[in-house]
C-alpha cells in the first residue's frame, strides 16, 4: 500500500456521517482534504478546509474547486459521498423528495464530477494515483420496499462508475464505486413519511450496524492501493445484514 501524505482530497457531505468520518480517515493517512457540505458550522469542527457548497448548484461546485485548487492545489481524490435518503410508497410519496435524491444523488455528483476530472486526469497523467470514488449503495442493485427511487438513484451511481471507470480508466484514473449496507448515520432522519422512517430506525435497532469510521477505513484503503490497482467495486455490509 502507498501512502496517502501530500495528496490533495475533495469530500462532499462532509457535515455528518460517512463524508465527516472520511474526511478524518484522509487526513490522519496523511492528506490535505477540502470538506464541502452545506453545513458550515458543522464543517469548521473538522481539521480540513470548510467550503460550504451545495452539490445540486453546479455555478457553486465549480467555484468551490477553484478554491480547492488556490489554497490547497489541485485534488487528485475525490470522495463524491453527499447523498439523501426519503422513503415512503411509491404512491404516496412527494415528488418533492424524489426530486431532493435525484439532484443530490445524481445530479450532485455529476457536478463534483466534473468540477474536477481535469485535475484527475492531469495527476494521472503525472504518472500519481488520481480517485474518484463514488459512494452509492446496496439499494443500487438489490430492492427494498419503499424506497423505488432511492435505489434507482444508486443504481445510476453503480452504472455510472462502471462506464466512467471505462472512459477514465485507459487515462489512469481510478474510478470506484462503494456501496454500504445498513450503516448508523442521519440518513433518512429528514423523511416525511413517519411510518417508514420508523420502520427504519427499528431495523437498525435490530442489526449491529456499521459505523462511519467503517467505511471511511474502507475508501482510505482503497485510495492507498498501489497506482496499478483499482478496488473498482466494494461493498460493505454489517456481518449481520448477510
Amino acid at each position: 500500500m502507498t501512502s496517502l501524505t501530500n495528496r490533495i482530497a475533495v469530500v462532499t457531505g462532509a457535515t455528518s456521517g460517512i463524508g465527516a468520518a472520511t474526511a478524518g480517515a484522509l487526513t490522519a493517512e496523511g492528506a490535505r482534504v477540502a470538506a464541502f457540505g452545506r453545513r458550515e458550522d458543522r464543517l469548521k469542527d473538522l481539521d480540513a478546509l470548510p467550503i460550504a457548497v451545495d452539490v445540486q448548484d453546479r455555478d457553486a461546485v465549480h467555484a468551490a474547486a477553484d478554491r480547492v485548487r488556490a489554497e490547497l492545489g489541485r485534488p487528485d481524490l475525490v470522495v463524491a459521498n453527499a447523498g439523501v435518503m426519503l422513503g415512503a410508497p411509491f404512491e404516496e410519496a412527494d415528488p418533492a423528495e424524489w426530486d431532493a435524491m435525484i439532484g443530490t444523488n445524481v445530479t450532485g455528483l455529476l457536478h463534483t464530477a466534473r468540477a474536477f476530472v481535469d485535475d484527475l486526469l492531469a495527476a494521472a497523467a503525472e504518472g500519481r494515483p488520481a480517485d474518484l470514488v463514488l459512494v452509492g449503495s446496496v439499494g443500487g442493485h438489490q430492492t427494498f420496499v419503499n424506497y423505488g427511487v432511492y435505489c434507482a438513484t444508486k443504481a445510476a451511481v453503480a452504472h455510472l462508475t462502471r462506464n466512467l471507470r471505462a472512459e477514465l480508466g485507459p487515462r489512469g484514473v481510478r474510478v470506484k464505486n462503494v456501496e454500504p449496507g445498513m450503516v448508523s448515520t442521519e440518513l433518512g432522519d429528514g423523511m416525511r413519511d413517519t411510518s417508514v422512517r420508523d420502520s427504519l430506525n427499528q431495523w437498525r435497532a435490530g442489526l449491529e450496524t456499521l459505523r462511519s469510521e467503517d467505511i471511511a477505513a474502507g475508501i482510505a484503503w482503497a485510495a492507498a492501493a498501489p497506482a496499478r490497482m483499482n478496488v473498482a467495486e466494494m461493498i460493505i455490509v454489517p456481518t449481520t445484514q448477510g
